[in-house]
């Protein structure tokens, strides 16, 4: 197997909730950090710096970066996609920034109004910006696994952009599978290939359970060597511009999963469970989680 320790990066704060109907309010998204990390998290998806008319549930990423109590060791991701992002994000005092790039241009220009060349460029001025401030900076390739617009993403098109990521300043890069199409055998590959020319850099994955793959890919991953997982609380999750991108891996059962395989993540199941049925509670439907139904076994 891979690394016995695991760490885990909750994105519910922002990708758990950027596509949901209800939108939370600050106080509430504020208490959604904090929660977790009293659960053990110590890198959490806080906020995202795009314009609050594209993505209305991630309006008041100021207001929550000021409201979240400042922990040693905890680090607060904020996702940006451009400078005048990364401009907020600095002011707000996030602890990393987060830059999504796409590995297809149908996904791109929809997601984010340019192509995957100009976006790559973009993240070459966020780097050059970064230089110097002392943030770490993050980078998530999107639909590495296949695209809502193009179908089928051949796993070059995927190493030529982390080939190009790793030209940056990056210390870790994260491949997603943002409409929850892959399997743990495109898993295994992709991460190998990814691997050879990532320079040394850390690989994180983010899983989407939308066709009942998100925990097996999740295994494999970690199979592979992979160090890093995204989850979000309770299963929520989606994209606002992919089709039927619905949940992400729910962190709660992702735990239970690690942890009857012999890994070791720092944060609490039951204290995870909690927080994945409280979410429910805000945003006013039941969890696709399973955990906060079914409980830990050995029941505690």
């Amino acid at each position: 197997m891979g690394s016995e320790r695991v760490e885990i990066v909750e994105v519910g704060p922002r990708d758990g909730l950027q596509n949901e109907d209800r939108v939370l309010s600050v106080q509430d998204r504020i208490e959604l950090v904090d929660r977790a990390v009293e659960a053990g998290v110590r890198r959490i998806e806080a906020v995202s710096f795009v314009h609050p008319a594209r993505v209305p549930q991630m309006a008041g990423a100021e207001e929550v970066m000021a409201g979240v109590r400042r922990v040693p060791g905890v680090r607060h991701i904020g996702l940006v996609l451009n400078r005048r992002g990364l401009e907020r994000a600095v002011a707000a005092g996030v602890g990393e920034v987060n830059v999504a790039v796409p590995a297809t241009d149908g996904f791109c220009t929809r997601n984010q109004g340019r192509t995957v060349g100009e976006m790559l460029d973009a993240l070459a001025g966020i780097d050059a910006e970064l230089a110097g401030t002392g943030l770490p900076l993050s980078v998530t390739v999107s639909t590495a696994f296949g695209c809502p617009f193009e179908g089928e993403v051949d796993p070059e098109r995927v190493v030529e952009v982390v080939r190009r990521i790793a030209g940056t300043g990056a210390v870790e890069i994260a491949l997603a599978d943002t409409i929850g199409v892959g399997v743990p055998r495109q898993v295994r590959d992709l991460v190998r290939r990814v691997a050879e020319v990532a320079d040394g850099r850390a690989l994180r994955c983010h899983f989407h359970n939308t066709r009942n793959t998100g925990y097996a890919n999740a295994l494999a991953a970690v199979e592979e060597g992979v160090g890093v997982l995204d989850s979000s609380l309770g299963g929520f999750g989606g994209c606002p511009f992919a089709p039927a991108a619905t949940g992400n891996i729910a962190t709660e059962d992702l735990l239970y999963l690690l942890h009857r395989s012999g890994f070791e993540t720092g944060v609490d199941l039951s204290a995870a469970a909690a927080l994945g049925e409280w979410m429910g509670g805000r945003l006013g439907r039941r969890p696709p989680a399973y955990l906060g139904r079914a409980g830990g076994f050995p029941a505690s």
